[in-house]
């Protein structure tokens, strides 16, 4: 089949990381290879380094990478171990990373690995098939009150502490086992109005517990920082958000890796001598214009916040 996957702000993700030929890459989120194809196919004695939690994308960027392998490092990791990572592949520092972060089209397309709140499937729900913790065991072992903080927090379900207690009664009469089973619990513990919204109903609970299955955002700013030590001067750092508890992290991150001094205002002079790690290339988030849009309708949330590392100089 001919491959035709085209990735989220490819463009401007590509312009962002300002490639050059013999320059060091990392995508820390290989997913289906799009981006990864587009960076390596611009290098020439350079080398990309493609890191995914998940094997069935390691395995499958064989082939998708295939024209380019010679320039390409294919490790099966979580972006969480960044540093470890690049010191195994003997890398000192890179010129840019990338990190198209949350659930990828190839997890949400393949209903065997419970992703989808619209295709019935066992509950599972990790990105890391070989970690231990998956979307059953939250739903039908965690806490009541655990339940509501994460659907709360991580899903900003307004309606968290009636889906929590359906949760905990519908597992008192037998576990709940398939993603279908739980959409139905979430939509009898909501109110009329709330299923008549756009939005599935089970669209929120469905990310709290993703989220909190592969603890995505405790892992995002310990990266970041590992991303900005292990870029070179002048590397860029191009991350893709796609719902707002993400966007803020990120945003707040690289705000106060972008920030100098932070002696009291009526200090006359700086005494703390903090530097800058950072200039931040977009004030404002990047998202996807109306003919993306039309070409893929899942960009629709996305956002690309770009920093450049600074020089030694400052």
């Amino acid at each position: 089949m001919e491959y035709t996957h085209k990735p989220v702000l490819l463009d401007a993700c590509i312009q962002a990381l300002n490639i050059r030929p013999d320059g060091i890459y990392v995508d820390g989120t290989l997913g289906r290879a799009g981006h990864s194809r587009e960076i390596a196919r611009r290098l020439t004695t350079g080398r990309l380094i493609c890191i995914d939690r998940d094997q069935a994308a390691i395995d499958a960027a064989q082939d998708r990478l295939a024209p380019w392998l010679d320039r390409v490092t294919l490790v099966h990791s979580n972006f969480s171990e960044l540093k470890e990572v690049l010191s195994r592949c003997g890398v000192s520092g890179a010129d840019g990373m990338l990190f198209d972060l949350g659930v990828s089209s190839p997890q949400l397309d393949d209903a065997s690995r419970g992703f989808s709140y619209m295709q019935d499937a066992p509950l599972d729900m990790r990105m890391d098939t070989s970690a231990p913790l998956s979307a059953a065991d939250i739903v039908n072992t965690w806490s009541q009150e655990e339940l509501r903080r994460i659907l709360f927090e991580y899903g900003e379900e307004r309606y968290a502490p009636a889906i929590a207690r359906a949760i905990v009664r519908a597992r008192e009469t037998a576990p709940v086992k398939t993603t279908l089973e739980l959409v139905e619990i979430i939509k009898g513990a909501m109110p009329p109005a709330a299923l008549r919204e756009k939005q599935h109903p089970a669209k929120r609970s469905f990310q709290a517990i993703r989220i909190a299955v592969n603890g995505e955002l405790e892992a995002l700013p310990p990266m970041l920082r590992a991303a900005v030590d292990g870029l070179n001067p002048g590397g860029r750092l191009a991350v893709i958000t796609f719902h707002s508890l993400e966007d803020r992290i990120v945003k707040r991150t690289l705000a106060e890796l972008a920030r100098g001094c932070v002696c009291p205002p009526e200090f006359p002079v700086c005494v703390c001598g903090k530097k800058p790690q950072v200039r931040l290339v977009t004030r404002k988030p990047v998202t996807a214009d109306g003919a993306e849009l039309e070409e893929n309708p899942r960009a629709r949330s996305a956002k690309l916040r770009v920093a450049e590392k600074c020089g030694f100089d400052l």
